[in-house]
């Protein structure tokens, strides 16, 4: 009976030992179960859609593996060019272009490079490479490239404009405010613009302009002007003279200003004097024709150039 009572106790110990174990590990799951309830309450999706979230996550990262795989082994280049090809033969090639805002140059050079690419398959056209040829055009300041389904690529142009004709080497160039050469031009189709003459003249025809915009009044009369030796100007004149002007931008402004101010007062040119020469400050040298009795306009031989600031 004694042992029997011992067994029964022990037993009852060790079952009531059992049970707070048991408890205890209840209670730490029900707490685990509660943070991660919580958790899945805090965000806005139900836990079906956790699930297939982080299924399609899965998926992600096998298909990732997969076309990486692909483009190394060359896979959508290959791809690339059998959707060209029958994009090609179902009629999505380039056949026609429209070319816009062309009003000088010639179009049919336009024509030649967006007519002249190997693949002209409508998919698989490199507009950027296009776009890169026609800008080595003279005349093409910027250029547009897109498609216009099914076979028309659309070419807007944005031109250069021409200011003056260039003459080097016994050839006459069209040009624009910063010197590029837009296309050759004959002597008997010369158009009315200034002609700039000599080596590199070309590249200063903005430095031109910018020069001729101190005397506005005398700018439509300008037929040409000659760089010479690399540093400073000779104008011509529509009624034949020539000035010479020191070197110099702010030397040859001054003097171009002064220059316009006599011409307003004593009317120098179209009095058939050959040439003005103002290289020095200190003096207004004129040349007549060769016989010719010189004759002084009024305040011009004793004229000096003045520097910006003063006036004379």
């Amino acid at each position: 009976m004694a042992e029997a009572r011992i067994r029964r106790g022990g037993t009852a110990r060790l079952s009531s030992a059992k049970g707070r174990a048991t408890r205890g590990g209840r209670g730490r799951a029900l707490k685990r179960r509660s943070w991660v309830d919580n958790l899945i309450e805090i965000l806005p999706v139900s836990e079906a859609t956790l699930q297939r979230m982080a299924s399609w996550a899965i998926v992600g990262i096998v298909g990732g593996i997969v076309i990486a795989i692909a483009i190394f082994a060359g896979v959508p280049g290959m791809m690339r060019a059998q959707a060209a090809d029958l994009a090609a033969r179902a009629g999505f090639e380039v056949d026609k272009v429209e070319v816009r805002g062309v009003e000088r140059m010639d179009e049919l050079s336009v024509y030649n490079i967006a007519l002249g690419q190997v693949d002209r398959s409508m998919l698989s056209l490199d507009l950027p490479k296009v776009r890169d040829e026609m800008l080595k055009l003279g005349w093409v300041k910027d250029a547009r490239i897109s498609r216009r389904l099914p076979d028309t690529l659309v070419v807007d142009i944005v031109e250069r404009e021409p200011v003056a004709v260039w003459q080097h080497n016994g050839q006459l160039h069209l040009i624009d405010v910063n010197g590029v050469v837009l296309q050759s031009v004959s002597a008997s189709a010369m158009p009315d613009l200034p002609l700039v003459v000599g080596p590199n003249a070309n590249t200063q025809t903005a430095g031109l302009n910018k020069l001729m915009e101190n005397a506005p009044a005398l700018k439509p009369m300008l037929a040409g002007a000659t760089w010479v030796g690399n540093r400073r100007w000779d104008l011509r004149f529509q009624s034949g003279e020539t000035l010479s002007l020191p070197e110099g931008e702010r030397s040859s402004a001054s003097a171009l200003v002064n220059f316009a101010r006599m011409d307003g007062v004593n009317r120098l040119l179209g009095r058939g004097i050959v040439k003005f020469d103002m290289r020095d400050p200190d003096r207004f040298v004129l040349r007549l024709p060769q016989g010719q009795v010189q004759e002084k306009p009024t305040d011009a031989a004793s004229a000096k150039a003045s520097t910006p600031g003063e006036e004379g």
